[in-house]
C-alpha cells in the first residue's frame, strides 16, 4: 500500500483520535496528518461536515473514500495489513474484542469525555460566554448529546449525567481488573484493539486526576503502566499532548476531587 493513501483528520487531544493513532502506530502504517481544531470549531465547518456528517473526529480518508467512527476505522486499518494483527485469530476472540470496543462506544467515551471532562475542566470557560456556548450547542447534530450537554452546562457536577458516568466507570474498573487476571492485556497476552480502544479513556481519567477511583485495582494500574511503555503510546498520545490543556485538566480535577469523591461515596453500588 502506498504511503500516501491514508489521510487522518484528527485532533491532538481527542481520545477517539488517540485511539486511531494507536492503531496506526501499532500496525506501522504511514499516514498523512490533517489536524482539526475543536477549539476553533473546525469540525463544525462545512468542509469537514462534507467528510463527517456527525461533525466528530477522527475521519480517515483512504483512496478518496471517507471512513468515520474510530472503532470502525481501527478494524478497517487492521484489515489493511496482516502484519502486527490487532484482532485475535479465533471468531470467539474477535467477538470478545468487539464486546470491549462496544462498551467504549456505548458509554465509556461519553462518560469520560462528553460528561466528566466537560463538567470538570471545560464547562467553566463556556460560562463566561453563555450565549456563545448555547449557539455551539445548537450546532450539535445529535439531539441526545446536545441536550445532555445543555444539562451539564446548566448544572455542572450536580447533573445526573455526572453521577451516572462515575458509577459506570467504577463498573469498568472492576470489569478490567477481572479480565486482566488472565494476562498482560485485556484478552490475555496479545495487545488488541480492545486495549487500543480503552487506553485513551484511562489516559483522560489520569489527566483529570480521577485515577484515584481505581485505587486497589492493581491489575488495572499495572496494565496502564505497561501500555504507556509501548512505542505506540509515545507516537500516538505523548507526542501530541497539549501541555496547557493537561495543566488545566489536572488542576481542575484536583480542585474538584473532594466534591467528586462525595458523589461517588453517595452513589449506590
Amino acid at each position: 500500500m502506498a504511503a500516501t493513501t491514508l489521510t487522518l483528520y484528527h485532533n491532538d487531544m481527542s481520545s477517539s483520535s488517540q485511539k486511531v493513532r494507536l492503531c496506526l502506530a501499532e500496525k506501522g502504517l504511514e499516514w498523512i496528518s490533517r489536524p482539526v481544531s475543536l477549539v476553533r470549531g473546525e469540525h463544525q465547518e462545512d468542509w469537514y461536515r462534507a467528510l463527517n456528517k456527525r461533525a466528530v473526529v477522527p475521519t480517515l480518508v483512504h483512496d478518496g473514500k471517507a471512513i468515520q467512527e474510530s472503532t470502525v476505522i481501527n478494524e478497517y486499518l487492521d484489515s489493511l495489513s496482516a502484519l502486527r494483527p490487532l484482532m485475535p485469530e479465533t471468531p470467539f476472540g474477535r467477538a470478545q474484542v468487539r464486546l470491549w470496543t462496544k462498551q467504549v462506544d456505548d458509554s465509556i467515551h461519553d462518560g469520560c469525555i462528553a460528561v466528566l471532562a466537560y463538567a470538570i475542566a471545560f464547562r467553566e470557560a463556556q460560562l463566561n460566554d453563555v450565549q456563545g456556548a448555547l449557539r455551539r450547542l445548537d450546532r450539535i447534530p445529535d439531539v441526545w448529546k446536545r441536550e445532555r450537554r445543555r444539562d451539564i452546562l446548566e448544572r455542572g457536577l450536580d447533573s445526573i449525567h455526572v453521577r451516572m458516568a462515575l458509577y459506570r466507570l467504577q463498573q469498568l474498573f472492576g470489569d478490567l481488573d477481572d479480565a486482566l487476571a488472565a494476562g498482560s492485556w485485556i484478552l490475555g497476552e496479545q495487545f488488541t484493539l480492545a486495549d487500543a480502544a480503552m487506553l485513551p479513556y484511562i489516559v483522560r481519567l489520569d489527566n483529570l486526576g480521577l485515577l484515584k477511583m481505581a485505587d486497589g485495582r492493581h491489575r488495572v494500574m499495572a496494565w496502564f503502566k505497561r501500555a504507556r511503555q509501548r512505542q505506540s503510546y509515545v507516537e500516538a498520545i505523548a507526542a501530541w499532548e497539549d501541555q496547557s490543556m493537561l495543566k488545566l485538566m489536572r488542576s481542575k480535577g484536583e480542585q474538584l476531587w473532594p466534591y467528586i469523591q462525595d458523589i461517588i461515596l453517595s452513589t449506590p453500588s
